[in-house]
Formats: structure tokens, sequence, C-alpha cells
């Protein structure tokens, strides 16, 4: 038995480092299996249970000389005391490290809300500071918030992403078969369309509308010149006591330009032959208005009722014309000379391109010409190579584009409810009974449509703070130089304030213009619409908020035709918006970062042009584009 009681013996008695050798082994053991304080696991017991084994170490261990254990117990501590002096400045210089970067992380955050909220309207108004970007606030009306909780959200978001890297893929388009298409509509028409040596008699267009609408005229001017083989006399424009604009075509267009352009396809002239500037042509029966010939019109409807005139006459006259060409059926050649028209023969004049360059040059805080876009819009009034002064500056400032249609006729018409109270409502059914009267008729006559309805069906104008939740949930950072493009957004400030809060560095033409530059465009709508035009075309990236609006079509139109896929739109739909939105109070962020972006992608795929589309906005097409292989 005594031998069977030795075996058990952790170490032979007579050995002085004996219990120390076995406390090592017990330690090491007990942590690679995560016995705890129990001495009983990791040791291999054969035909006696745990109780036992528990009860014989302890006795066992009763027989050691205490002395002896204290000893081997003293050696093991000091050993450990001297790893721990050993080490001490290596644990003390990781715990600040982990203490470091945790404090940097806080101050970050921090500092990123604290520019938010020093760049926030209301902290620049208490601060004294004057608002140059943007509407002038009402100081009376507080501001307007529909969507409270995602734009904390998205305050949020801005300020955690601010300083890592951005998406390179926000300034890109999605798909690479946007670049395939290239412009191709410069060359002759073709001579089935060719001018004749005699013509028909002269067309005079006098165009209603603003820039957007009277470029429109101006190019199916063109065509329906063309097409009824006569000589058209360059458009005038109508005085608006809505644009207020008395410019007409050589106060925006250069004229010789244009007909030089188009000398192989139509005849063009400045002006009526002088035998022809005396006829009262309304009494002669010459005249046509829009209540005239249907809207969209296709060329037969032309040939069968315009022709006659024309013949009979020597003249005719389209007083509006507006949109009264349709895009289908129309022959290939035809619609080919409107791209022509469009996107070749119309230049600003160099009053508009010169200022229009300062514009460009000022928000991308660099002079040279970054795209065909750049040359195409403004001509010698850009460099085409970068200077020294660029070189060094390292690149050009990316800049996004906004056309934000919130004026306060869309809002009157739209019988939207935009969360401004009984006191917005009030205001918004007075501007309606004055400016729509017909609409308030109308609206006697038939069903009232709830303002939930209408905007869950997409027919309400986005609001700015629903265009910065969108920008928000792409991913555009909080520091973005954003143009702002458009008119007077209603409300003012009290419905800018959101937006400018995500969006601090909001800048317009009035922001970057100095007075004496802006000064010859003042009182023509048209002249400073053309200057919005350029800041929109030339950006890295256009945002629309109507996608029915003239401009952003004729923008996008452009930026497709000239862009050579590098060129993006952003165009949301707003019926899916709204169903984003309306799960404002429940939506994770996450998930509204990801439906935001589906929906602007759907509207990025390159899609050849659907039948009866305009041709303006959707050049993707074999009459106005080629397809490379």
């Amino acid at each position: 038995m005594g031998k069977q009681g030795a075996s058990r013996n952790l170490r032979p008695e007579s050995q002085n480092d004996g219990m120390s050798l076995g406390m090592k082994d017990y330690q090491i053991r007990c942590s690679e299996n995560f016995c705890g304080n129990n001495p009983s696991i990791g040791r291999r017991l054969s035909g006696e249970d745990v109780n036992s084994s528990l009860k014989n170490v302890s006795v066992h261990g009763l027989k050691h000389d205490f002395s002896k254990m204290n000893v081997s117990k003293g050696s093991y501590g000091g050993k450990r005391n001297f790893w721990l002096q050993k080490h001490v400045r290596s644990i003390l210089f990781m715990i600040g490290v982990i203490g470091f970067v945790f404090l940097v992380d806080s101050l970050t955050v921090s500092l990123v809300n604290l520019i938010i909220h020093r760049n926030s309207p209301s902290a620049r108004k208490s601060s004294g500071i004057k608002d140059d970007n943007g509407p002038r606030v009402q100081k009376e009306k507080s501001p307007i918030q529909m969507y409270d909780r995602l734009v904390h959200l998205a305050s949020n978001s801005l300020a955690e992403v601010e300083f890592k890297p951005e998406k390179s893929s926000l300034w890109k388009e999605p798909y690479l078969q946007a670049s395939a298409w290239v412009p191709c509509a410069d060359g002759n028409i073709g001579s089935d369309l060719g001018k004749f040596d005699k013509t028909n008699g002269y067309i005079v267009v006098s165009a209603n509308g603003g820039l957007n609408q009277q470029r429109v005229a101006i190019c199916n001017a063109v065509a329906l010149a063309s097409l009824l083989n006569a000589t058209l006399v360059i458009p005038r424009f109508l005085y608006s006591n809505v644009w207020k604009d008395p410019s007409q075509f050589g106060d925006i267009y250069q004229e010789d330009y244009f007909m030089s352009t188009l000398k192989d396809d139509v005849h063009i002239v400045k002006e009526l032959p002088s035998y022809l500037k005396s006829l009262d042509l309304e009494a002669i029966g010459t005249q046509i208005t829009d209540a005239d010939i249907a809207k969209e019109a296709k060329p037969t409807d032309y040939i069968r009722t315009v022709l006659p005139l024309l013949l009979q006459n020597g003249v005719v006259h389209f007083l509006g014309f507006g949109n009264r060409l349709g895009f289908d059926p129309i022959p290939f050649n035809l619609q080919k000379l409107r791209c022509k028209c469009n996107f070749h023969a119309l230049k600003f004049v160099h009053k508009i391109q010169r200022v229009g360059s300062l514009l460009v040059k000022r928000i991308r805080k660099y002079d040279a010409a970054q795209s065909m876009l750049d040359k195409q819009l403004l001509g010698n009034f850009i460099d085409y190579v970068p200077s020294k002064e660029d070189k060094v500056l390292g690149g050009p400032t990316k800049y996004l584009a906004l056309h934000l249609r919130f004026e306060v006729d869309m809002v009157a018409y739209s019988l939207c409810d935009f969360g401004g109270g009984e006191d917005e409502k009030k205001e918004i059914q007075a501007y309606r009974e004055i400016h729509f009267p017909l609409l308030i008729e109308r609206l006697k006559k038939s069903k009232t449509i709830s303002s939930t309805e209408l905007r869950i069906s997409g027919r309400c104008p986005l609001t700015p703070e629903e265009a910065g939740l969108v920008l928000a949930g792409l991913g555009f950072k909080h520091r973005t130089y954003i143009y702002l493009a458009g008119s007077h957004i209603y409300g003012g400030n009290s419905r800018m304030q959101t937006f400018s809060d995500l969006y601090p560095n909001l800048v317009t033409k009035e922001t970057l213009l100095t007075p004496s530059e802006l000064a010859p465009f003042q009182n023509f709508s048209s002249q400073l619409a053309a200057l919005d035009f350029i800041a929109c075309v030339s950006a890295d990236v256009f945002a629309m908020t109507d996608s029915g609006s003239q401009l952003s079509s004729l923008v996008s139109g452009f930026r497709t035709y000239y862009g050579g896929g590098n060129a993006p739109t952003l165009r949301p739909n707003k019926k899916r918006l709204a169903a984003i939105l309306s799960e404002n109070k429940t939506i994770g962020w996450n998930t509204f970062e990801d439906r935001v972006r589906k929906m602007i992608e759907e509207g990025q795929r390159v899609r050849t042009r659907g039948f009866g589309r305009s041709i303006y906005r959707q050049p993707r097409c074999p009459e106005c584009m080629c397809k490379s292989q």
C-alpha cells in the first residue's frame, strides 16, 4: 500500500523544488483545459471517482512540509513579479494606445457634429453671421420638418462617414454601356431632306415660355421648315408677364453660328423680306395659334393644314408654338435634324459663355476644361490645358448641381400638403384662387383627392428636406459642394434649413458672381437661366427633383449626348420615394440607404429612346447618336 500511496505523490519529497515544478505543471495544464480552481481536472485518474481523488490529493498534501511549500510559492511569485516588472512598460504603452484611439474617435465625432451645427442656418443666424448660401429666411417662420427621425439618422450618418474615404461610384455612371453611345448628329442630314432651290414660303415663329421651352420651339421650327421646304425666319420670343424678359434670339444664341451650322439642311434668314413685312398676317388668315393645331401634332397634320396656307400666302406665322410637333412618327432624317439643332447649332453668345465659365471655374477652383461638355458649352472661354496653378492645387473640386423645383406655383398647383400647418394651407389656397382660377373651377366639379393619395401616387413635388434625404441616403458627404439652380424656393429658409444643415456648402450664381458680373443679366430671366443651364450641364453629378421640368430634361439630354458615359444624372422616382418615406417612423437607416440607391440606379439604366419620348431628353437612338462596337 505504501508504494501505491507513494505513487500518488505529485513529486518525490526528497526534491526541494518538487512542489514548485508540480505547481507549474498544474498551472499550464489547467490553463489548457479551462479548469479554473479545481485541481482534479486535467489529471489522469484511474479506478477512482472525483471525490476520492480530491480527498487523496488533499490528505496527501498534508504530508508535505509546509515550509517547503511556502518556499516554492515564494519562488513562483518572485518569477511572476519579475515578469511583470520586465513587461510593465509594454503593458502601459498598449493601454495608452487603446485609450488614445478611443479618445480620437470620440473627438472626431464631436468635431463633425460641431461643424454641422455651426454650418447650419440656425447657428449662423444666432451668431449674427449673414446667410449667403440660399434664399433669405423669413424670421417669423420656424423651420418645417416632415421627417424628423430620418433627418436625425441622416445627420448621424453624415457625421460618422465624414472623414472616411468617399465612394468613388457616387461620381460615376453605374452602367458601362453608357459610354458605348457617341454623338453623331453633326453631319449632313441627307439628300432626301436637303434644301431645294426654291422654297414654298416663309415660316415665322413667335415662341412662348422661358429659355428651355423656347429652345425646344426653335428646333421644332427647324424640323418643320425642312418638312415643308420653307425658309425659316430666325424665331422671335414673346414677352411674358410671368418671365418679364425682353430677350430675343440674338441676346442668347449666336445667330451666325446657328445659320452656318444648318446652312446645308434648311434655308434660314434673319428677317422677312420687305414685301411681306407690311402684311397683317392675322388678317389674311395665315397666323396659327396653339389653339389651331394639336399638341404634339404629326407631320401629316402640318402637310394637310399648314402647307396649303403657306403656298397660298407665302408665309405662315406660328404664335406660341409650344410643343406643337410630336416625336413619333417622324422621318429618320427629320429627327436627326432636330438633334443637330439642339446639340450642335445652338451656342450661347459670348457674354453668357464668359460668365458661365466664371461660374464653373469658381466652384471647381480649377480653370481647365474637364470634358467635351465644357468645350461645347463654353468654347474659347475655358482653357484646354491646366495652368501651373491648377497643377499645384492637384485637381478640381467635384460638385453636384441640383435643380430643386419647389416654387410657389408648383406647390399650389399640386394640391399636396407639405406639413406647414393651417397658415400654409390658407396661403397656398389664396395663391391658387388668384393664379389658377380654372383649376379652382375644375376642383368644384370633380371628386376630391386627398393629399396622402396624391403623395403615394408620386404627384407631389419633392421638398428640399426630401431632396437632402435622398442625397444623404446615396452617401454624398456633408461637405459636398452643391450648386443650387432654379427659382425662389417657396417658404425660404423655413424650407431650406434642413437641407442646409445636412449640406451647408450650397452655392448659387448669386453667391459665386460679383454684383458687377451679374448686372448685365439682371431683369433677363432667360439669360440667367442660361447660366444655370451651363452650371448644371458641367457638373460632375446632376440631380433633379422633377423629371417633367424642361430644364432638367434638356440638361440630362445634353449630358447624355456629350458626357461619354461619365456624366451621371440622378432622377428620383417620386412614387417609389413616397413609399420609402411613408415608413419614416420605423425604417432603419441602412435599409433606407439601400432602397434609395436601388431607386436611383434603376433610373440610370442605359435605355434607348422609347416611342414618343423626347429626343432632346433621351438622345440615345440611331437618329441622334451612334453606338460603338
